[in-house]
């Protein structure tokens, strides 16, 4: 086969391979904005979730900003994972000088705003994580709300610098 053929060749499989590759271009886009964005009934939605992770034996920390576009407030209650013996919801807080993290009962996100859940403020305490918690594999969090619904994120494990 001859240089010109070779070439034609080429470039004909070039051409057939661009519906393909534009498809995987779309489903990496997808997979890549899937843990970015959760939504539940009522306008709540979950965006830019993640956990840190340091080591087994010391609690993970869930990061994530809630959205609520809804016309009343609503009121985060609690929240469980499979990557988690126990998940609360924690608050730090400097007393006398010093940041103490502190158990919170329930956390309001008003109507049409947003909080953020963001280390140095309140975040999930993910106590005695599993298996399955390991950077660079992603865990399940089921956020409940008062109201009794429930939103359920996919939150990507980090190591202790957020990468």
């Amino acid at each position: 086969m001859n240089s010109t053929t070779r070439t034609r060749r080429k470039r004909a499989c070039r051409r057939a391979n661009r519906p393909a590759s534009a498809l995987t271009a779309i489903l990496l886009g997808t997979a890549v904005l899937a843990p970015t964005l959760a939504a539940a009934a009522g306008g709540v939605s979950v965006e830019k979730p993640w956990m840190r992770f340091i080591i087994k034996a010391r609690p993970a920390a869930g990061y994530f900003t809630l959205k609520n576009d809804g016309d009343s407030a609503v009121e985060l209650t609690g929240a469980s994972s499979s990557g988690c013996g126990m998940v609360m919801l924690h608050q730090t807080k400097q007393v006398n000088g010093v940041d103490r993290m502190m158990m919170v009962k329930s956390v309001t996100v008003p109507a049409h705003g947003s909080l953020s859940f963001a280390p140095g403020g309140y975040h999930l305490m993910c106590m005695e994580p599993q298996n399955n918690m390991a950077i660079g594999a992603s865990v399940p969090v089921i956020l409940k709300f008062a109201n009794g619904k429930t939103i359920t994120a996919t939150f990507p494990v980090k190591g202790p610098g957020g990468m």
